[in-house]
Parts: C-alpha cells; structure tokens; sequence
C-alpha cells in the first residue's frame, strides 16, 4: 500500500532507484582511486615546485644579476637567452616526462576505474581523437 506522503511513480520507502548513487559506487573512495591520485600527486606537486623554483631563479637573476645574465657566451649569445631558451626547453621536457608517467602508472588504473565505474559513451581523452 502507499504511503500518504508518497509522490506518484516513486519506489516505495527503503528501496533505491538507479539514479540514486549507492555507497558502494563512489569512485572517491576506492582503493584503486586513492592509489592514482596518491601517484599523480607525487609526480605533480613536486615537479611543479621545482619548476616555479626555476622560473623564479630565472626572473630573479634577469632583475638581480644583470651583469652575469649579460655575459656573452659566444657571438650575440649571452646567458639570458640561454637560460630564457632552456625556459621553453624544460616545459617540453616536463610535458613528455609527464606524458610517459602517466602512460606507465596512471592510464592503467584510470581505465580500470573508468571501466568500472564509467558511464556508457564516455568521452575519453584518449579516445576523443579517434
């Protein structure tokens, strides 16, 4: 029998629908989960320290050390552009040495997860290129 308070259409009291997220089905607190976001932070935050740490040397030396960033190395070159260069050079590096981690340690859980807890037609970032 229903209830009085029941809305027309609803399950009755004490039964979940499948649009009601179960305990169980959270993603944030799988093991699994917290072991990739566990590895993605230890990559992450430290690489970024030390790359704000070196961008930082760099625009305090431009500021502080005009005389040593103007050093010429050889022709026209001087330590500034050489620094300025390795700027952009260690960006690309960071951006590889990431992309292969991520490929080694963090894809083969996130696609576990993702198959266990993902919705059908998800958008991969992988497979939205193909």
């Amino acid at each position: 029998m229903d209830h009085p308070h029941q809305q027309p259409g609803s399950p009755p009291d004490g039964i979940v629908t499948a649009t009601e997220p179960l305990e169980l089905e959270r993603p944030d607190e799988d093991p699994e989960f917290l072991v990739l976001r566990a590895g993605f932070r230890s990559f992450a935050f430290p690489v970024t320290v030390g790359f704000l740490l070196w961008y930082l040397l760099y625009v305090l030396l431009s500021c502080y050390a005009r005389a040593f960033m103007a050093t010429t190395l050889f022709g026209h070159v001087n330590v500034a552009l050489v620094l300025g260069l390795l700027q952009f050079a260690s960006t690309f590096a960071i951006a590889a040495w990431y992309a292969r981690y991520a490929e080694l340690r963090l894809d083969p859980s996130a696609s576990l997860l993702r198959e266990r807890y993902g919705r059908p037609g998800l958008v991969t970032p992988r497979g939205a290129g193909e």
